[in-house]
């Protein structure tokens, strides 16, 4: 089995080019996949539903979804009426997904569009069309079985997070064929050398900054539903491992909790991992600070594409069903220049902000410089005491005009972010997207990078997880690793290359870490080789000379400590845990947090794993999916099915 992909980030396989399936066969699969959801969605009590979604409700408190409709001329498609998509259509695109819509569970995304292609028909088989984005604001829904809900009425579905108020989605109009991947690309990505073995001895000490980026494990899917491997540096371990929840405890008094173990590597039981997890405490009970957002949107012509802006508007509408009334927003577009395309705007006025939204169309080029001045501008008026203030950046990260280099970009972003507000960035569509850029901007703007292929991810990423975003609990969060070389021959960090730092930059305060928001988690996983181990990869100094440690001290592996700012400090706070030996039976969380580190390896640099490949990654994957109450963890395993058949070919 061909496990091993190119290392070097000039060469790219054929397969990254090459799709599955030819086009006829893709608008056949595609064809019977729609079949397949029409199918789905008029049987409501079908077995593997329950199993997925636990007991039905109660009959008046289920949505009503109405099935797809066909015609042949779209035009002459009847009018949306109350049984339109609620809160969320997922539109997965491409010859893998077209074909795997069928067995898509319902709890990864509640409907799945699947928009296809028949030129000998000459025939769209489509959603209801409807001209017009739209937002419900409601309050929250009643968990009561007794609740009574009309079918207009917006409501939480089955399998969707808990959230306070849900967006009420228009359907996406067919754009006509599916969104490919482009045969040529401008994509960048970060370049880095995956992480290397080192000699206790030599580097006792691994220090690095928090990541709660999501963006690689989306970009990872998006290339695999495609048919194509991910280019390999588009793979960020952390990433991975971080886009997925874990059953962590509770902090009780401070900001976040930190945990440690030690458990057998599975893919070498001579070797050991030690899991360093953060959980960050929840949201604060009641209501939470205004919040003031500057929406800046890339309307340049690159973001013509259905994956781009359509899907742009869809995802900022179920944004703003969850924001307050004492909430503002403001709009700020830029191409060959920016401007102001809503002024602030109390979120409450939801109509005003989607004639603005829906106002948008692609054209020029992408001054992306300009109109980062533009928004940061405009948040700097309108940010206020006790106020969050967040800039979101929604683009394909294509600059081409202004600064566009990545290191001029993050001393711009790095003089701008003292005054107290937020830089996110959300990527969409592939073809140009400059992963570098985006990454560059959100960690040095103190907010996070994720990527939107489908509405399915915005509502994770804008609504699931909105708290994480807009309230921040601790600033600049590094974490530094010492072990003890009388315990540990060698270690390696899994991931986090691109948040490598320096020894003495953990106690500088002002060198800038990644931010922790409410309810956000970390973990990193560490590979060691005890003393003595025959897996150890490097042989003992022969002149290395003794540690003097206490006699507690020496059995330690090794000491985690932790440093970070509370939101409007400038001095930071110690947290300090050691690594106690002895090996704990991995449970369902650490296992899936190593299976995905297997994951994020053998897409790209699997020197380590010797003989372990795909099928031990799957078992694994498949062994430690744990409740997985919205479906994320299955979604992984069956991407690391299409993963290892890509792989092989």
């Amino acid at each position: 089995m061909n496990r091993s992909l190119s290392h070097s980030p000039s060469h790219r396989s054929p397969l990254h080019r090459r799709p599955l399936h030819r086009r006829p066969t893709l608008a056949a699969a595609a064809s019977l996949a729609a079949m397949s959801l029409g199918l789905y969605l008029l049987w409501p009590q079908a077995q593997d539903f329950d199993a997925m979604t636990g007991p039905e409700p109660s009959q008046d408190a289920e949505m009503a979804v109405s099935p797809p409709r066909t015609a042949s001329k779209p035009e002459s498609a009847p009018e949306s009426t109350e049984g339109e998509r609620l809160a969320i259509v997922a539109s997965k695109t491409g010859p893998v997904a077209d074909q795997m819509a069928g067995d898509m569970p319902l709890d990864t995304a509640v409907v799945t569009a699947v928009e296809t292609e028949s030129k000998s028909a000459g025939q769209v088989t489509q959603l209801a069309e409807a001209p017009r984005l739209s937002v419900s604001r409601s309050p929250a829904l009643s968990s009561s079985p007794s609740t009574s809900l009309s079918p207009s009425t917006s409501m939480e579905m089955r399998g969707l997070m808990p959230s306070q108020e849900v967006a009420r989605i228009a359907p996406l109009p067919s754009p006509g064929p599916s969104v490919q991947m482009p045969t040529d690309t401008s994509e960048a990505y970060p370049e880095f050398d995956a992480s290397s073995v080192r000699v206790t001895a030599e580097t006792p000490v691994s220090t690095f900054s928090v990541d709660v980026d999501t963006a690689s494990y989306a970009v990872v899917r998006s290339s695999l539903m495609q048919g194509e491997l991910p280019p390999p540096q588009a793979a960020r371990i952390e990433e991975m491992i971080n886009y997925f929840g874990y059953d962590y405890p509770q902090p009780d008094a401070e900001a976040f909790r930190p945990m440690v173990d030690v458990f057998a590597s599975p893919w070498n039981p001579e070797r050991q991992l030690v899991r360093v997890a953060l959980q960050g405490r929840a949201a604060t009970p009641g209501p939470r600070s205004p919040v003031n957002l500057v929406l800046l949107i890339d309307t340049s012509g690159s973001m013509r594409s259905p994956d781009k802006l359509p899907l742009l508007k869809r995802s900022m509408a179920l944004l703003l069903g969850e924001l307050n009334d004492d909430d503002e927003v403001a709009i700020v577009t830029y191409a060959g220049s920016a401007g102001v395309a809503l002024a602030p705007t109390a979120a409450s006025n939801t109509e005003e902000i989607m004639q603005a939204l829906e106002s948008l169309a692609p054209s020029g080029g992408t001054a992306g410089e300009a109109g980062l001045s533009q928004a940061y501008r405009l948040a700097g008026q309108m940010n206020g005491e006790d106020e969050t203030t967040r800039v979101l950046l929604a683009t394909d990260g294509d600059f081409n005009l202004g600064l566009s280099d990545p290191e001029a970009l993050e001393r711009f972003i790095a003089d701008r972010r003292e005054g107290g507000v937020y830089l996110s960035v959300l990527g969409f569509g592939r073809g140009n997207l400059d992963d570098a850029v985006m990454q560059s901007l959100a960690q040095h703007g103190n907010g996070q990078a994720a990527y939107i292929d489908s509405l399915a991810e915005a509502q994770k990423v804008l609504v699931d997880q909105l708290a994480a975003s807009l309230e921040p609990i601790a600033n600049d969060v590094k974490v530094q690793v010492e072990f003890n070389p009388a315990r540990v021959q060698e270690y390696r960090l899994i991931g986090y290359e691109t948040r490598a730092l320096r020894r003495e930059d953990f106690r500088n305060d002002r060198v800038d870490a990644g931010d922790i928001g409410a309810g956000h988690q970390v973990t990193a996983l560490y590979e060691i080789a005890p003393v003595g181990s025959r897996a150890a990869l490097t042989r003992p100094s022969r002149y290395q000379q003794g540690q003097q440690v206490t006699e507690g001290q020496h059995d330690e592996l090794g000491h985690v400590a932790l440093r970070y700012k509370v939101p409007g400090e400038s001095q930071s706070r110690l947290i300090e845990t050691p690594i106690s030996p002895g090996l704990t039976t991995a449970d369902s969380e650490a296992s899936f947090a190593a299976a995905i580190a297997g994951f994020g390896q053998l897409l790209g640099d699997d020197r380590y794993l010797g003989d372990w490949g795909w099928d031990e990654a799957i078992a694994l994957a498949e062994a430690s999916k744990g409740k997985d109450r919205y479906g994320y963890r299955a979604e992984a395993v069956r991407l690391m099915r299409l993963a290892g058949g890509l792989s092989d070919r």
